[in-house]
């Protein structure tokens, strides 16, 4: 029996990144042989094992033949006979097919048989073997570390096996859940564009999400967005997302809050009369496609109706504010309206020449917000029900000292000005 030490943590310590989970394979063992030395069995499709103590899984070393559509289409065979060069034959990319025997590695104490570590060196991203091709999510991975790995870029034969896969039709048969996971995972990256960039120029993304891959090529007004293409635009979003640091909820609004603008009909270009409504239309239909967890779909639904709203809220009535906060549902649920705020600022800030403006919208905002949850609801109601007054005549009496309250907010500024 042999262990390796795989994949990503051996790429990772290459690259001087730090390492928070260790791989590892193990050669010429049975699962017998694991089960005795006290490993727990924790895989369904293949053997893999946790280790007794450090509960850090091992898998056994083995090959993997192609069955059926889809990344779910393969047979996987294990044995002792299963050399470590044929488990590191069926990896996606080169940089994840290095192996060593210690923690520690460098360029002379690693089994490297596809040439991993030197396309660490040269920054390329490049597929393992022609196995590749069997495997739609592969595609998927190679665009998500393209956004981590920013300075890496795809090997032209990956690039072109990729486009090949997307027309074969292989992408059709992802499952939902693995293409979100996939892409929640690209947003999450150092520069999520480049994820979308890499599935945009393999054709993938027309196929996986063509309510995005619509909006390259749709004009803005450039008074609004010297960037005019709505494309680029979304892509500087998503960028300055991941500069505040988003949360996922957050990145997963700026990249479907324009879907609307790839609807706009010809005539009306660059105007974009009406786009939030059919972006929060299209974004139902992504959301249930890729089945997005509920509050990155509630997060983005408020982002794409009311982002418009919120960029012009400095210019908004006392009750023109609480209108704008009640459709959020920013006093019921605040976390979230914090979120959204963050969204919009991603918005505004993701366009050419605005990079590093301000937008006193967000804190405006927390603070209009702040105005109106100072008012006691509690004794309202109470004093409500001592007139008699009851049903929607107490929302009525709320709703105004909400009014009254931001309005008092309001004065002040109003005397500076």
């Amino acid at each position: 029996m042999q262990i390796y030490m795989v994949g990503g943590a051996v790429r990772d310590k290459l690259l001087g990144r730090p390492v928070n989970d260790h791989d590892w394979v193990v050669v010429g063992a049975t699962p017998e042989q694991m089960l005795e030395l006290g490993y727990l069995p924790v895989g369904r499709d293949f053997p893999v094992f946790l280790h007794p103590e450090t509960r850090e899984e091992y898998a056994l070393a083995r090959t993997e033949r192609k069955s059926g559509r889809g990344y779910r289409g393969f047979v996987v065979e294990s044995s002792p006979d299963v050399t470590l060069e044929e488990d590191l034959s069926r990896r996606d990319l080169t940089i994840n097919a290095i192996a060593t025997s210690a923690y520690g590695t460098s360029a002379g104490g690693i089994f490297d048989p596809y040439s991993g570590a030197k396309d660490i060196e040269a920054r390329v991203l490049r597929h393992v073997t022609d196995a590749f091709r069997e495997d739609p999510v592969r595609i998927l991975r190679v665009a998500r570390f393209a956004a981590r790995f920013t300075d890496f870029t795809v090997a032209p034969e990956t690039m072109q096996l990729m486009r090949e896969m997307v027309a074969h039709g292989e992408v059709d048969h992802l499952v939902a859940e693995r293409v979100w996971q996939e892409l929640a995972r690209g947003l999450m990256e150092d520069k999520p564009s480049r994820m979308f960039e890499v599935l945009r120029e393999c054709g993938a993304l027309a196929v996986l999400l063509p309510e995005v891959a619509r909006l390259w090529g749709v004009p803005q007004r450039a008074e609004y967005h010297p960037e005019v293409d709505t494309g680029v635009h979304l892509m500087m979003v998503l960028d300055m997302a991941a500069r505040l640091q988003a949360p996922l909820p957050v990145r997963f609004a700026c990249l479907v809050h324009d879907l609307g603008k790839g609807t706009t009909a010809a005539d009306m270009l660059p105007r974009h009369i009406g786009h939030e409504e059919r972006s929060a239309e299209l974004l139902k239909d992504v959301a249930e496609r890729l089945r997005v967890p509920v509050d990155c779909r509630e997060t983005a639904d408020v982002v794409a109706r009311e982002h418009g709203h919120i960029h012009r809220s400095t210019d908004l009535s006392a009750a023109a504010l609480v209108r704008l906060l009640e459709r959020c549902d920013a006093i019921r649920k605040p976390e979230r309206f914090a979120d959204i705020l963050l969204a919009c600022e991603c918005d505004a800030r993701g366009r050419l020449g605005f990079e590093e403006s301000a937008y006193p919208q967000r804190q405006r905002l927390a603070a209009v917000l702040a105005a109106v949850q100072s008012v006691v609801t509690r004794d309202i109601a109470a004093q409500a029900a001592a007139k008699g007054v009851a049903g929607p005549q107490v929302g009525a009496l709320i709703h105004q000292a909400r009014v009254e309250a931001v309005a008092r907010w309001l004065q002040p500024r109003s005397d500076v000005a």
